[in-house]
């Protein structure tokens, strides 16, 4: 790194905000309306993810797609066109969605930080993110909701018991109390990058054929089966979607819910994953209110993907902490849209390279800090793609024309500038061109005015990072042990730890114990029942397990 300028930012005691980006919109805009839709004080809410795709769907008016269960949720509900995920990858992604801050101001910036060792340079850890952050499905806990993960996290950092009622491969809302609201997610994975070779052998839904190859791509016939693989994927995966829609209607819950749907980044395909390129950044997402309100309407303004906890907490009556970066797009506490969405490339399994990207409706502007990289990254995962394996053919052979060879170019220019409505593959460099200066400097002036704004954390080596989340040891620190004090049969919890989660759960005779709850006050305890306490502070290691009886 040896071309970056290190600048100290006290990050972890950031006095964080809202961010402010307002931009005229007419009040009879369906963005403005969005504010107006008629809602419980606390819906139920599921959320539909998949992951790695663009906004490829029929009802984006892609020709090819076959995704008829999320076109019929399109024509009841509300489709957004520019939602932008903070990394073209799914870690830091979505650490950004749990969290409502940027990766780069709390330090989950680096893909990954947990799991396989032989794809990261440094010690699996838990990144240690500011003591004032939490998951936002605490906060909905706190507030009622029956908060389920079906079943992927992948936050680059272990979440405490209190973030989820269930989160497993079998989450679901079926388990809550009568009444009780409930916030479900059901992520499915069948179109993410690894099906590109684990689902080889299921049968294509898409005539290779039919489908466009980009201008990036040489077109080919095995450039076509694997983009025509890639549509089929996201065919299996609206199946699925549609499977759960279908519950909700067969439960009687379809109009009592708010269904989400969308992508945990851009595309799985090379220039696409990764990337903060649009490809790599811009999904679709698909917003079904009760009742089908607003059915048919179309969002256009910029949403980034911190604004969604902040969204959520809007939705629900829950107040918006200040800490939270995001701004609600949604609900009662709607802020007015946003001018600018931002974005992160960092260390990508064992390879750096620090990028950071700004967009706005129009024109993105991406600084490169390690301008002498190139663009392309030896990714051993990804070369398990046959696509992958055909482009460094193609590209040692020759075969590829100057628009394809840009991707494997030796090294990149310090800054790009891209007009997006012109040249929506990011391909004409734009930032020597006299006629754009004047954007040029908008945008890189609102990139350096974000990273002061939040502190930017990938101008700190990962190395020395994680040293100084663990206060200089060769491991994290521990959550104190929970203090459990009772009067009368009334139960209290402190703990030490600024910024700990509490969670406890009782134990009544021999049955088996109920689910960790958010602990939020002294609460009763019965004479026949024991009480399971753990505090757990996000990126520090677990307090033991306390258990105490009257």
């Amino acid at each position: 790194m040896n071309k970056l300028i290190f600048i100290l930012i006290p990050v972890f005691f950031l006095s964080n905000c809202v961010e402010k980006q307002v931009v005229e919109t007419s009040v009879s805009s369906p963005y403005a309306r969005l504010r107006e839709v008629k809602l419980i004080d606390k819906p139920n809410i599921v959320w539909i993810t998949c992951e790695d795709q663009m906004p490829t769907l029929g009802s984006y008016g892609d020709p090819v797609a076959k995704t008829p269960n999320l076109d019929q949720l399109a024509k009841e509900g509300v489709r957004f066109t520019n939602v932008y995920a903070v990394a073209g990858v799914c870690a830091p992604s979505r650490s950004g969605l749990i969290t409502g801050m940027y990766p780069t101001s709390i330090g989950t910036h680096h893909m990954r930080t947990l799991g396989a060792a032989e794809f990261r340079p440094v010690p699996t850890y838990s990144a240690v993110i500011p003591d004032y952050v939490k998951c936002y499905s605490e906060y909905l806990r706190m507030n009622g909701y029956y908060c389920t993960n079906n079943s992927k996290q992948d936050y680059q950092f272990i979440p405490p018991v209190t973030a989820w009622d269930e989160s497993s491969n079998k989450a679901h809302w079926k388990n809550r109390a009568e009444g009780q609201p409930f916030f479900a997610i059901f992520n499915f994975t069948v179109c993410h990058e690894s099906g590109m070779w684990l689902n080889r052998d299921h049968p294509l839904q898409i005539d290779p054929g039919d489908v466009v190859v980009p201008p990036y791509y040489p077109d080919n016939k095995l450039v076509r089966r694997e983009i025509a693989r890639n549509y089929s994927n996201l065919y299996e995966m609206d199946s699925l979607a549609g499977l759960v829609i279908a519950e909700l209607e067969a439960e009687g819950l379809l109009e009592n819910t708010i269904i989400f749907f969308y992508s945990d980044h851009g595309g799985p395909l090379p220039r696409q994953k990764r990337e903060i390129y649009d490809t790599g950044l811009k999904v679709p997402m698909i917003i079904r209110f009760p009742e089908k309100q607003m059915a048919g309407e179309v969002v256009d303004e910029l949403i980034s993907f911190i604004d969604l906890a902040p969204s959520l907490l809007s939705l629900t009556h829950f107040p918006i902490p200040e800490h939270l970066q995001g701004q609600a797009f949604l609900g009662h506490e709607q802020s007015p849209p946003r001018s600018y969405i931002f974005a992160a490339r960092d260390r990508l399994d064992d390879e750096y390279d620090m990028v950071r990207g700004v967009r706005d409706e129009q024109f993105k502007y991406l600084k490169n800090f390690q301008p002498e990289k190139p663009y392309i990254m030896d990714i051993e995962y990804r070369m398990q793609m046959d696509l992958m394996k055909e482009l460094i053919r193609a590209h040692e052979a020759g075969e590829l024309n100057a628009v394809q060879e840009l991707w494997f170019a030796g090294s990149k220019p310090d800054e790009e500038l891209y007009d997006l409505y012109h040249d929506p593959h990011e391909l004409n460099n734009l930032a020597g061109d006299p006629e754009y200066e004047k954007k040029l400097v908008e945008l890189r002036t609102e990139l350096e005015r974000w990273q002061e704004k939040y502190g930017d954390m990938g101008f700190i080596p990962e190395q020395e990072m994680i040293s100084r989340m663990w206060n200089g040891a060769d491991h994290p620190p521990r959550t104190g042990n929970p203090v459990i004090t009772s009067r009368d049969t009334e139960i209290s919890v402190t703990c030490d730890t600024k910024g700990a989660s509490i969670g406890y759960k009782k134990i009544t005779g021999q049955q088996e114990p109920e689910a960790w709850k958010v602990y939020t006050g002294p609460f009763p305890l019965g004479e026949d029942e024991k009480v399971l306490v753990q505090a757990h502070r996000i990126g520090y290691e677990p307090s033991e397990t306390i258990e105490f009886e009257l």
